[in-house]
């Protein structure tokens, strides 16, 4: 079974802390990309690998900024290394943003009206007993 680590150099400190999860993630991707996708619709055969992605993005996210459980030398590998979404992690940083789900629903040119998507409202705007579900990544509301 090949490893997460990618480069050369040997990860920081406190790697052996965040591996276990990290490798449980992984295979739960390489899952995904070969569940079949019989009877689904494009879009749905996409939608739990944006899921495990914005999981592990997560895990990386919760550990430096909101436990500190690992130093700023084993986040910034796990960014080089592409372990964790950057550009997710920037937005989560910004009020209003905390909960996104993927950096495609807040991209206007991917709509039909260049709006946010759906999922982007806020469940009391919506009508009463509604079920959205995002195109993009079949989140059922990541405004709050």
């Amino acid at each position: 079974m090949p490893k997460v680590r990618r480069s050369r150099k040997p990860p920081p400190e406190g790697w052996e802390l965040i591996e276990p999860t990290l490798e449980e993630l992984d295979q739960k991707m390489r899952e995904a990309e070969t569940e079949s996708h019989e009877g689904k619709r494009k879009v749905e055969s996409l939608w739990p690998i944006f899921r495990i992605h914005h999981q592990r993005s997560r895990y990386i996210y919760d550990l430096f900024y909101r436990r500190k459980a690992i130093s700023r030398e084993l986040y910034d590998y796990c960014l080089k290394e592409k372990i964790a979404d950057q550009n997710l992690i920037a937005k989560w940083r910004k009020q209003g943003y905390e909960n996104l789900c993927c950096l495609r629903c807040i991209q206007a040119r991917d709509t039909n009206f260049g709006t946010n998507c759906v999922c982007r409202v806020p469940k009391s705007k919506l009508e009463e007993g509604k079920i959205v579900e995002c195109v993009h990544c079949g989140c059922r509301g990541c405004s709050g």
